[in-house]
């Protein structure tokens, strides 16, 4: 699964271009979902969900045509993002998930620097950000391949173990051609296997992450170091 972030500030045509995005890309035979990242409620007070709701309980919903659960507390963006059965996902709003590439809609051309322009892949709207690839309602299409062909999602746990400070700038880098999502360990299934007197011991996927990450960073900058099977004796 991929995703491309929809990001502006309120009034500035998220909704609208992420109704025409998925459009689009289902048009060209993907399967498309979208998470809407908001600050608000996502129920209308005195609902029956809302009624029936209270702190950690979940309430479901069931109709004819559709479905819904209301959480009542944080989840995180990648517990959503992992139960969605698509190809790629728009996440609209999430101006603070530097984990993914991103479409700006700006109202003026002063908002671009609070939305971390570095991560996006063009503009949509009347206002456009130079050297930026610019879109509007005219070529959606052309967008939808844009975004099909650079949508991508990182681990989003700033781990470091790309080497680089945190996501944002393994997004960057991704988007400057300079790195690509597989360089991002934590999506990556750990390769170290750790033996005590010939006895495997079992790691979680993280501990066995940090510790492969912790190993190959200190190796790399030996001379003769290279990609292969790695061996450790401590006696």
């Amino acid at each position: 699964m991929r995703a491309i972030g929809i990001t502006g500030f309120k009034n500035s045509g998220k909704t609208t271009l992420t109704g025409l995005l998925a459009t689009a890309l289902e048009g060209l035979g993907r399967k498309v979902a979208v998470i809407k990242c908001t600050h608000h409620g996502l129920d209308l007070p005195g609902r029956d969900t809302s009624k029936l709701s209270a702190p950690g309980r979940p309430v479901a919903a069931l109709g004819e045509d559709d479905a819904a659960i209301f959480w009542r507390g944080k989840i995180g963006f990648m517990d959503l993002f992992t139960r969605l059965p698509a190809d790629i996902v728009l996440v609209e709003g999430g101006k603070n998930l530097t984990f993914l590439p991103r479409v700006l809609c700006l109202r003026d051309i002063l908002e671009a620097p609070m939305l971390a322009p570095e991560l996006a892949v063009g503009t949509f709207g009347p206002v456009s950000l130079p050297p930026l690839p610019a879109f509007d309602e005219n070529s959606v299409e052309e967008l939808a391949r844009v975004a099909d062909a650079k949508a991508f999602v990182l681990g989003g746990l700033d781990c470091g173990l790309c080497g680089r400070e945190n996501c944002a700038a393994l997004t960057r880098d991704i988007l400057a051609g300079e790195a690509s999502p597989k360089d991002c360990l934590a999506l990556t299934p750990p390769s170290l296997n750790l033996k005590v007197n010939g006895r495997e011991v079992p790691l979680n996927d993280f501990t066995a992450r940090m510790l492969e990450g912790g190993l190959r960073g200190m190796l790399a900058p030996l001379k003769g170091m290279a990609a292969g099977t790695v061996e450790i004796v401590l006696k």
